[in-house]
């Protein structure tokens, strides 16, 4: 089943052209921002804020170095200001960004605000929106920034139906109540951006030109990529032999956009779509084909890996069957060739605990059964893909793999973990609708339901509550010092996270992506250009 979209139209669409001069001019935008960001003779919170405007306009990892030192000077000033400064916002940008770079910074910095008059926030709607942000940086067990929370989205709430002079800080208002910013896709929340900060008085020119050429550059590179991917889809031919199935591509090339848009991770990216492509299709073999006799063949088949298995399998499994077993044998063969390292076997643990996970969720449906809530999500977390996902980009991404990053694989660290049930409740509250219509038995929504006996509505503001808990958890391992994985690994995987959010916020933009959804693919790397454009109101504007 195509999807609405239609067959990828990147071969009629080739990526932009950059002469010299737009990469000279490109690159004397560069040294020109990094002499700003590393300026000491800059006030603390001037250096702050350009670093929050930099990020927030995607250009935050060609920057990476100069952040850091710049950030080392921003710990002092807090701590030296800690519990006696009176600028709320300044307080709380600081807070989220040191958090967000994996400083360690006390809760107990905004005490003072949180005792004082609440007519002194409430008055402040930069400083309470500064806050709210930066309480979605929380830890397990800091009452004080849930108690942030509440207060600032209530009041944040009612202002929005109010009008400012400051129509830019009304934009972010609604913009970030909708979702917060920790919780954003990266490269929509860039474009978003970039259109927002263009608006602005204050803008900086030298910056604002520096995220249009970035971005222009960055989408000539994903046009790139598409274009390869879309090559290998089509000779797979998986679309036509499997007409049952979802034909996804343009929807799973975007999960991997979120997950890692930068520029020179080209190979991940190609690889995870190719990953979350198979994993689409063999979903559908499980949920809307298959028969549950036929199921387990194809379990047993993918655990035993053998090519001989093929012979035990129905014929339409066997193109599915040869296409993981083909596609993933030359991905650990690749690895075997670059690391000298032989990963075959964590991959197909990978797909096999996956594919296990299905077969329960078949077995459930075809007994009409609804599980405990917490047999369900552990089943679910794993169903979900994941780890699967994850697994696959560890290998992609590591310049060198570990027998420590082994290890945590095998366990399934919680770096896998979270994100994956973030994944999983996201997924069920974007389909739980439309599967209870189908008289689907097993979600988390479904379970908790029958289980507790609440409403709809309640079980649903439940599983919410339990995603924000499970991001308070990701927030503090993202921490971790002695982590087994890379910061750009790490990374990776909240992202994993934060595109779960994206896609499921308003209903299922995977499985039934609608007009929202092909907006926002048209927006990152569909447009069509022989000159270097940005796309950020109706089709593009000149650099």
């Amino acid at each position: 089943m195509p999807t609405f979209l239609g067959p990828p139209t990147v071969d009629q669409c080739p990526p932009m052209y950059y002469d010299q001069v737009l990469k000279d001019k490109a690159k004397k935008r560069e040294e020109e921002v990094k002499s700003m960001i590393t300026n000491e003779k800059t006030e603390i919170l001037t250096t702050i804020e350009l670093i929050d405007d930099i990020q927030r306009l995607g250009l935050g990892y060609k920057y990476e170095d100069e952040i850091r030192r710049a950030l080392s000077r921003c710990v002092s000033w807090v701590k030296n200001n800690e519990g006696r400064t009176k600028n709320l916002y300044a307080t709380a940008l600081s807070f989220r960004l040191l958090r967000q770079h994996g400083y360690e910074v006390s809760q107990d910095i905004f005490k003072s605000f949180m005792d004082g008059p609440e007519g002194c926030l409430t008055k402040d709607v930069k400083g309470m929106l500064a806050l709210y942000e930066a309480s979605y940086l929380a830890f397990e067990g800091e009452h004080l920034l849930d108690e942030a929370r509440e207060f600032t989205c209530m009041h944040l709430n009612n202002v929005r139906k109010e009008e400012y002079s400051s129509q830019s800080l009304n934009d972010q208002v609604i913009h970030g109540l909708e979702l917060p910013l920790h919780h954003r896709m990266p490269r929509l929340q860039a474009r978003w951006y970039i259109e927002a900060y263009g608006k602005r008085p204050d803008a900086n020119k030298v910056l604002l030109e520096d995220a249009k050429l970035d971005f222009n550059m960055v989408q000539s590179t994903l046009q790139s990529d598409l274009k390869d991917i879309s090559r290998w889809w089509k000779g797979l031919n998986l679309a036509n032999k499997l007409s049952f199935t979802r034909d996804r591509l343009m929807e799973c090339f975007f999960w991997t956009v979120g997950m890692v848009f930068e520029p020179q991770y080209s190979d991940l990216r190609k690889g995870l779509t190719k990953v979350t492509s198979l994993i689409t299709v063999i979903d559908d073999v499980y949920d809307v084909y298959g028969t549950l006799d036929e199921l387990e063949l194809f379990t047993a088949a993918v655990e035993r890996w053998d090519i001989k298995a093929v012979q035990t399998l129905p014929d339409y499994m066997k193109i599915c069957f040869l296409a993981l077993y083909n596609t993933i044998n030359d991905m650990a063969y690749d690895t075997l060739k670059e690391h000298d390292e032989y990963i075959l076997s964590y991959l197909t643990k990978a797909w096999t605990d996956m594919c296990k996970a299905f077969l329960q969720e078949k077995k459930w449906s075809q007994n009409k059964e609804t599980p405990p809530f917490k047999d369900y999500l552990e089943n679910g977390w794993v169903s979900v893909s994941g780890v699967v996902i994850l697994v696959h980009t560890y290998f992609l991404m590591s310049k060198s793999i570990t027998k420590q990053g082994l290890e945590s694989l095998e366990k399934c660290h919680n770096l896998l973990r979270w994100p994956s049930i973030i994944f999983r409740l996201c997924n069920d509250l974007g389909t739980s609708t439309a599967e209870l219509e189908r008289g689907e038995t097993a979600s988390s929504i479904l379970c908790m339901m029958r289980e507790t006996g609440v409403s709809e509505e309640l079980a649903r503001k439940n599983i919410r509550n339990l995603v924000e808990e499970t991001w308070k958890k990701l927030n503090k391992d993202k921490t971790d010092e002695d982590s087994p994985f890379s910061k750009p690994f790490i990374e990776t995987a909240i992202n994993l996270a934060r595109i779960s959010e994206c896609t499921y916020q308003n209903g299922d933009a995977h499985g039934a992506p609608d007009s929202r959804s092909k907006n926002r693919m048209d927006t990152l790397y569909l447009s069509c250009s022989r000159k270097p454009t940005i796309l950020l109101t109706g089709t593009r504007i000149d650099v």
